[in-house]
């Protein structure tokens, strides 16, 4: 028997009901984790947070995928009393059924010890790195009505990327997974320039426009997410297995599914709700008319984010989807970058910041050129003068002057800022040119 969320062993305590009355006070907020954050850690504590841990886990492989009730029970008596309350089959009736297939199969510990030979991590709401902000959309959703819309119990992660830090300024690119050259183009270039700026982009790792959205976050350097309906043990599909390595690599690969979990049609509906909470906003580049991602723009308007949609041409059958949205005022019509983090952004005021503008100068055609250059990565003249406005002569004209004045540089990938970036590149190259 497991010993209750105060450490001391007893005889289990009577399970509130999870409809919040006489029997109980309701489901507690997650922030109310961060008092366990706040306690001195004793070796007692350890004992405690890793006791903790392994419940979360245990329960994660129990019902592998959103369980409202699970949640709420947790809420309400914590994640070892529920821990304990599922082993030894003590629920309320709403509960026996979801978890009566595997409440015996306790892998906790030999889960973590693969996801520490993937070199991965479980991030659980006792976490720093939970994005509980991000949760708070979910846990205000009515259960009754979105079944697949609870907060994940924990989320299985393999990569550098804080969880939390990544989602901070987020921008989800979901569409067809036939996608035509148009739309592979599109979303190349939007999520290459919001990568640029520094936003994550978040997908679904899946054929067409996922892929394309993270390869070009990839190839400026900027962050990306790739959500799996599947453990993050298991490449899906198997054909990105590199894609998702290299994402692993520098970003974050990250599943509610714990290692060993199949990739099956209802956890992608719930997967959509992940894509959806750990952005700002959805973009969709490319949808048909049955395709996944209005599913996925269903979510994001019920949390709140803005929707999103590029039109394609009036013909083509991969943007009906994203044209309807359109027309039945279900997304905004969106066709750059600075489109999208209109909508997305957040507003920001004005502070006092002691650090000088290297750029603060520049006038004319200068200033638009530097402005064009991302914060991140790399851009060639024929970009930077599509992106200022100038024409090419110009532009080539004026790269030389920001070098001399330590603005810019160049390498074999183009132009880039240099002043308050640690960069390690090499020296001019005329090949920029």
């Amino acid at each position: 028997m497991l010993d209750g969320e105060d450490g001391r062993a007893g005889s289990a305590r009577p399970l509130p009901s999870l409809d919040g009355g006489a029997g109980g006070a309701g489901p507690v907020p997650w922030s109310a984790t961060s008092e366990v954050r706040s306690e001195k850690r004793s070796g007692a504590f350890d004992r405690d947070v890793d006791e903790r841990r392994l419940a979360w886990v245990y329960l994660s492989r129990v019902v592998q995928g959103p369980c409202a009730a699970l949640s709420s029970l947790i809420g309400s008596v914590g994640v070892c009393e529920a821990a304990r309350a599922v082993r030894e089959h003590e629920l309320p009736e709403v509960l026996r059924g979801p978890t009566a297939a595997r409440r015996e199969m306790d892998m906790a510990a030999a889960d973590l010890a693969q996801m520490r030979q993937l070199g991965g991590r479980v991030i659980t709401p006792d976490d720093d790195e939970w994005p509980g902000w991000r949760m708070l959309g979910l846990d205000q959703l009515d259960s009754e009505r979105d079944r697949e819309g609870a907060v994940p119990l924990v989320l299985w992660a393999r990569g550098p990327l804080s969880l939390q830090a990544a989602s901070e300024r987020a921008v989800a690119v979901v569409g067809s997974r036939c996608s035509s050259g148009y739309g592979v183009q599109v979303a190349s270039e939007i999520a290459g320039d919001l990568a640029g700026r520094g936003w994550t982009i978040v997908s679904g790792a899946a054929f067409g426009i996922d892929a394309a959205a993270h390869r070009a976050a990839l190839a400026v350097g900027g962050p990306t997410v790739a959500v799996l309906a599947c453990g993050v043990d298991r490449p899906y599909p198997a054909q990105h297995d590199r894609l998702l390595s290299a994402i692993a690599a520098t970003g974050l690969v990250l599943s509610e599914y714990p290692p060993g979990t199949s990739a099956q049609k209802h956890r992608f509906l719930a997967r959509n709700r992940l894509i959806a909470t750990l952005g700002d906003g959805v973009l969709v580049v490319e949808a048909g008319l049955r395709s996944g991602a209005r599913n996925t723009v269903k979510w994001a308007r019920r949390l709140g984010r803005p929707a999103m949609a590029v039109p394609g041409p009036v013909g083509s059958a991969s943007s009906v989807g994203c044209h309807r949205m359109i027309r039945e005022g279900e997304a905004l019509l969106v066709t750059r970058a600075e489109d999208v983090i209109d909508e997305a952004g957040p507003l920001r005021l004005p502070v006092t910041d002691d650090t000088i503008d290297p750029a603060a100068h520049l006038r004319g055609a200068e200033a638009d050129v530097y402005a064009a250059l991302p914060a991140i990565g790399s851009r060639l003249p024929l970009d930077l003068a599509h992106q200022s406005g100038l024409d090419v002569a110009t532009v080539r004209a004026v790269l030389p002057g920001l070098e001399l004045a330590d603005l810019v540089g160049c390498d074999s990938d183009g132009w880039f800022r240099t002043r308050g970036k640690r960069s390690t590149r090499g020296g001019p190259s005329s090949t920029g040119l």
